[in-house]
């Protein structure tokens, strides 16, 4: 509980900088109660105004919580949210910052990347979203090649990029936990990327997943598995479930190896994600009930042709 307890400080501390004077809801699952109770645990000491709320495993990412629970969420001055189902992408989290509440949700944590994750300095992980941010925010294009045989192109036309710092001090601030990364949700996007990473069925991969992307579309899947679930939610959404959900480039510098966590990996500095599925929390207007990202361990990022260099582990500056 020692680790637990080091990596919730930081948690509500400093990344979420609770005060005596807020309320705070912690929404854990039957799966991740232990580090619901750390994180309650350290809330409580701070205000008398903290609840855990406990509930059933979502079927899938992005499932929605029972309504008491999404009523919690948005009268809280600060939510923390560690569950095995995203609640990241859902109308609950959304409605919940949208009324002002400060949202941390640590999708599909596990003891082991809570601990790793947090122990962070996330005013560093802040400087150097601050610095890509800057770098590609203004771009019309972003290319992104890779030795395994990625090559693909992104145009974000009039969507936002957003900095997931890990720093949610203001009211209707959302991060991920662990956080560290600079994402869009692009307009269009054409080519192909090869995930040989991180992704949610599988965990670390062995060898490579394919996947060829066309006027902001997937087209084709080379793994059966991942081509299921995309299957799966496109029964309830059609082409929706194919959309090209997100861009995201990793700024953790702390994150030195992926783990075979997506929360985790995705946050690695100088790795790249590219997700499909939901959009519509992050930007898009896409609303699907699937939002599957792939980390690609080695790519090389071009903003307007120009080279991005991008962050490096270990605490080493780029």
């Amino acid at each position: 509980m020692s680790d637990l307890r080091t990596a919730a400080e930081t948690a509500v501390r400093q990344c979420m900088n609770l005060r005596s004077d807020e309320s705070c809801a912690v929404v854990t699952d039957d799966r991740r109660e232990e580090i619901g109770e750390a994180l309650y645990a350290v809330a409580s000491e701070i205000t008398d105004d903290a609840v855990l709320l406990r509930y059933p495993p979502g079927p899938q990412h992005g499932a929605e919580p029972p309504e008491p629970v999404a009523a919690a969420m948005r009268s809280a001055d600060v939510v923390l949210a560690p569950t095995s189902k995203s609640l990241s992408h859902t109308r609950a989290r959304g409605a919940a910052t949208d009324a002002g509440t400060r949202a941390a949700t640590l999708p599909g944590i596990t003891e082991e990347v809570f601990t790793t994750g947090l122990d962070a300095d996330y005013e560093r992980i802040r400087e150097e979203c601050d610095r890509m941010f800057e770098r590609v925010a203004g771009a019309e294009e972003i290319r992104v090649t890779s030795p395994q045989g990625t090559d693909v192109t992104f145009q974000p036309g009039e969507r936002e990029w957003h900095s997931d710092t890990g720093i949610v001090h203001e009211p209707g601030g959302f991060s991920n936990l662990p956080a560290g990364e600079v994402f869009v949700s692009p307009e269009s996007a054409n080519g192909t990327y090869v995930v040989d990473g991180t992704m949610h069925p599988h965990g670390l991969l062995e060898g490579k997943i394919r996947i060829d992307v066309e006027d902001g579309y997937v087209t084709e899947i080379s793994d059966p598995e991942v081509a299921a679930e995309v299957e799966e939610a496109a029964e309830s959404v059609g082409r929706d479930a194919y959309n090209l959900a997100e861009l995201g480039i990793g700024t953790n510098v702390a994150v030195t190896e992926l783990v075979g966590s997506v929360l985790l990996d995705e946050k690695a500095a100088g790795t790249v994600h590219v997700a499909i599925g939901d959009d519509a929390g992050i930007g898009g207007d896409t609303d699907a009930p699937i939002h599957s990202d792939g980390i690609l361990r080695e790519p090389t990022v071009y903003a307007d042709g120009e080279v991005v260099d991008l962050p490096k582990s270990n605490g080493r500056s780029p």
